[in-house]
């Protein structure tokens, strides 16, 4: 059989060695192949480790968990490697995992699922979740790139003069890795010391391995027309892909095409353990929870009871131990018996329960909100499995060497092949319940069916091999897979309904460029541009150009592309009409940019990775888009309002601009639309010279600035705006009496400002609240520093509540302080603003910020009695409780449940609203009324922000 055209460059150097990383969520591992030797084979390199205190180990594979030392750890070098003298700040590997038990809080894992979280700053420190007070946090990334530099320091200690960053290198990675997901492991390696690498989805390269094994006889094991699936469920996550088997029309030889792969579902091991360790706890807890420690340990604890249970000549039943509650060290633990059965009935029930093939997965949230990851909301693997093979029964039909498949009466969605891969399928129980599924599903009315199921041997060591016999694929030396995209890509559309038009089709291969030439976009240069972007794994035949509805259960929003386009030179012109171009590069990655109609500009298109990275706000999550604009002749009517007050030649007063205003739209000031706020921002940012004439003017410029792009995001390029506005306002004050209201801005567009800004403009303002805390403390009395005093202006609390990006730390610092100084009688007028403030400081469910800015639940819970005694305005104590309280159904945030208990009976007692009781009993999502209250004002008309 002739290789797929994966040859690199022409005159590309080429290393000796070509080596494959499983860079894995629960194990990594490293193989390789020495090009001198022939014939060539795959080999996997044993890993050096720490395994104790002091001692060093080879093992097979490198568990992807990190342990920080300890000081005395540190003092004594307890995690020394081979290849380095200096004091180790973290271990990697066994040690680390076996730790995970006893010390969570300094063990960090699961990084790879992190690395696919949006809910999170994933380049922020924040791992190990809820990790112990002393330990250095680390970002998914930074620890992604940790086990990758363990790996990469294996190797040039083994391989001195062939170093690995010299060295073809393959890693890979889920198939259902988004684009942002793939850019950030990109990242990882680059960190790591391995800027060249390739990337390769894991289910090819488990199958890639499995043609390895079978070098002499692959061809007698499959047949043209047969349709492979590769399940491949490991610690963290559940992928499904499907590759046809064809056949060249001109040389008759056999061709692999990978057509499918399944969304992304964060489901796989660590969530049988969960299940596991929630069965465990609700005999010991009696119903109640356990302290985090203990939880911490008994997840640890549940994963080592689940691979013994679920195992061949599993013993009849394994014993728990937990360590004891709160500081009673030397009280006796706890411990809980799992039996087999029970094990298998929860596990293998559990999460492989028989359906019918028709069966939908259930959409919404995980009942599993533990360590903050977003895991699949449906635990049925086998429901997603259904679904995936449903929605892909015809896809790939289209491909010429394909539809020579056999006609017979099985259903088009029947695999003839299966592949296991992943630490799951190393139990017998859920590999055969699998089985057993496939077999029920497509079972004729004549005879018993079930799928042919390849051997699939070295779970943990099968995605590395095949990785490092990608890349002799690569050179033209071995069987390759003929992959297509497997995802179809969008460009938002404006107008009454949501369209969308296809940009690059799922069926497109390496190489393949499109461009969708009948539809041109006019730019402005200079100036942001925002393409919504959307990708479905199930439409995968739109050819580019297709128009389609914008369903939101056949395409999913990604974070959008964004750029600013300059002309060459200032006497271009400085509009472009432009088309989409789309390329689809050899490691899979999707390159987008636009291309002039006029000439051969163009430009690159990249997407927006801060909206997933920085924050956990979803693009396109606002419906103010599509409303439409205003009409033009009211547009320009504003326009001018606003030049005669702030222009080159105005006459108008500031205290008549609102009237004018809202004469020239028509419409009264709470009914003007996002998008004509936004148009006004433009107008005042053209202005902005004017507001320097008086201090009327500044104040006045400042408020409808802030009013015009409040909250700082939910509508396309708000980012931008903000940013524009920062560097025009910060620091560039004209009057200091605008001080007050350069405040009230930043607390509207605090959602738009990165977290560099946010903590410039808090720094100040925290030093006045520390001085003012002395002053009531006894201690001795500092100058404000900003010339404000907390104890007349609100807007120093309220701006420093919006800041939601500002350490946990900070944030804890500023809301004892407001527990304190909330008794004292002289702060009385702004106490219900130091009340609103503790209720973003210590809500559970962000506005805009990531999870990892929310502050400790045992926090909230002291801060929550300040409230409840406080005896201010009710309405306002009422809503900062349900803030502090409000179920999340996540361990880490939520209140312990006697607080709860206590909190509702307060708000019960003093009549507080249904559902702020609601939330606080049971969750839920805020009602409109009630977001207004949290952002302290009311939300632009038609802006639709979700939780």
């Amino acid at each position: 059989m002739t290789a797929q055209p994966h040859e690199p460059a022409a005159g590309a150097p080429t290393s000796r060695y070509v080596v494959g990383i499983d860079l894995g969520t629960t194990n990594s591992a490293l193989a390789y192949v020495d090009s001198k030797e022939s014939p060539w084979r795959i080999r996997t390199l044993p890993l050096p480790q720490v395994v104790a205190a002091g001692e060093v180990d080879d093992r097979p594979t490198l568990p992807s968990f990190l342990c920080q030392a300890t000081a005395a750890e540190q003092q004594f070098n307890a995690f020394a490697l081979p290849w380095s003298d200096a004091p180790q700040p973290w271990a990697v590997g066994a040690f680390a995992r076996d730790e995970s038990s006893s010390r969570p809080g300094r063990v960090v894992s699961s990084a790879k699922s992190w690395l696919s979280h949006s809910g999170v700053d994933r380049s922020a420190a924040l791992l190990p979740w809820r990790g112990d007070p002393d330990v250095e946090r680390l970002s998914p990334v930074d620890a992604a790139a940790a086990v990758l530099r363990h790996l990469h320091d294996v190797w040039n200690h083994r391989f001195p003069q062939h170093p690995l960053a010299e060295q073809d290198l393959v890693i890979t990675l889920p198939a259902s890795f988004d684009e942002v997901a793939r850019e950030l492991t990109l990242a990882a390696a680059k960190q790591a010391g391995l800027p060249r690498v390739v990337l390769l989805e894991e289910p090819q390269a488990a199958f890639h391995a499995w043609i390895d094994r079978h070098r002499d006889d692959w061809r007698e094991l499959v047949s043209p027309g047969q349709k492979i699936l590769v399940c491949d469920i490991g610690g963290g996550t559940s992928d499904f892909t499907l590759i046809r088997v064809g056949e060249n029309q001109e040389s008759g030889d056999l061709e692999f095409h990978r057509v499918a792969v399944g969304d992304h579902l964060l489901l796989g091991g660590d969530n049988l353990d969960l299940a596991l360790a929630r069965s465990v706890e609700a005999q010991l807890a009696a119903g109640g929870r356990l302290e985090s420690r203990q939880w911490e340990a008994l997840v640890r604890s549940a994963r080592r009871v689940k691979e013994t249970l679920l195992a061949d000549n599993a013993p009849e039943s394994l014993t728990i131990h937990l360590p004891a509650a709160g500081s009673k060290l030397i009280a006796a633990g706890l411990q809980a018996e799992v039996t087999r059965t029970d094990a298998a009935k929860l596990l293998v029930d559990g999460f492989l329960p028989r359906v019918d093939l028709d069966a939908q997965p259930q959409r919404g949230q995980s009942g599993f909100q533990d360590f903050g990851l977003p895991f699949a909301a449906d635990p049925a693997i086998t429901r997603h499995l259904a679904h995936f093979l449903t929605c892909h029964r015809h896809t790939g039909d289209e491909l010429p060497a394909l539809r020579a498949r056999p006609t017979d009466a099985a259903d088009p969605a029947r695999p003839d092949v299966v592949l296991f891969n992943g630490g799951f399928f190393a139990s017998p129980l859920l590999r055969d319940r699998l089985v057993e599924a496939l077999g029920e599903w497509f079972t004729g009315p004549d005879a018993d069916w079930t799928p042919r199921v390849l051997d699939s041997q070295q779970l943990d060591l099968a995605v590395a091999c095949g990785a490092a016999y990608y890349g002799m694929v690569r050179r033209g030396d071995g069987v390759g897979i003929t992959a297509t995209l497997a995802r179809s890509y969008y460009v938002g559309v404006a107008g009454p309904t949501p369209r969308a038009v296809c940009l690059a089709p799922g069926v497109a291969k390496a190489g393949d460029d499109f461009e969708v030439s009948d539809l041109e976009f006019e730019l402005t240069l200079a100036e942001p541009v925002e393409f919504p972007i959307y990708v479905s794994s199930t439409r995968l035949v739109d050819a580019p150009g297709q128009l389609i509805g914008a369903d939101p259960a056949e395409l999913t929003p990604l974070p959008p592309i964004r750029t600013v386009l300059h002309a060459s030179r200032k006497t271009d012109a400085q509009v472009a009409k432009v088309r989409l171009h789309a390329h689809l590069s050899e490691i899979g990655m999707l390159e987008l940019s636009c291309r002039s109609v006029d000439s051969q500009r163009s430009w690159r298109l990249q997407f927006d990775v801060r909206s997933t990275t920085e924050t956990d706000l979803k693009p396109h999550e606002s419906s103010a888009e599509g409303e439409g604009f205003v009409d033009d002749e009211l547009l320009t009517a504003a326009r001018a309002a606003i030049e005669a007050v702030f222009g080159e030649s105005a006459a108008e007063p500031p205290s008549k601009l609102m009237k004018s205003l809202t004469a020239a739209l028509d419409l009264p000031k709470h009914e003007w639309p996002t998008s004509v706020l936004r148009r006004l921002w433009e107008t005042l940012m053209e202005c902005e010279p004017g507001r320097r004439r008086s201090a009327a003017h500044e104040s006045r410029w400042l408020n409808l600035v802030g009013y015009s792009l409040r909250p700082g995001y939910g509508f396309a390029v708000d980012d931008w705006r903000v940013a524009q506005t920062w560097r025009a306002v910060s620091g560039k004050l004209a009057f200091p009496s605008s001080l007050p209201e350069s405040l009230i801005l930043w607390r509207r567009l605090a959602g738009g400002l990165a977290d560099g800004p946010q903590q410039g403009l808090a720094e100040p303002l925290l030093a006045d609240v520390r001085a003012l805390r002395r002053r009531y403390s006894g201690g001795k009395a500092k100058a404000m520093s900003t010339a404000l005093d907390p104890t007349r202006t609100a807007e120093i609390w309220r701006l420093l509540g919006a800041l939601e990006l500002l350490t946990t730390t900070a944030k804890t610092e500023l809301g004892d302080a407001i527990t304190e100084l909330l008794p004292k009688r002289k702060l009385a007028p702004r106490a219900a603003d130091m009340v609103w403030t503790l209720s973003r400081l210590g809500q559970r469910k962000p506005l805009y910020g990531p999870l990892n800015t929310v502050v400790p639940a045992e926090v909230a819970e002291r801060w929550l009695q300040a409230i409840m005694d406080w005896a201010g305005d009710p309405p306002v104590a009422h809503f900062a409780a349900m803030q502090l309280a409000r179920r999340t159904d996540d361990r880490h945030r939520d209140i312990a449940e006697p607080r709860r208990d206590a909190v509702l009976a307060w708000l019960r007692r003093h009549e507080a609203n249904d559902h702020l009781v609601q939330l606080v009993e049971t969750g839920g999502a805020l009602e409109a009324q009630e977001r207004q209250s949290a952002f302290g004002e009311s939300l632009p008309a038609g802006l639709r922000l979700s939780e």
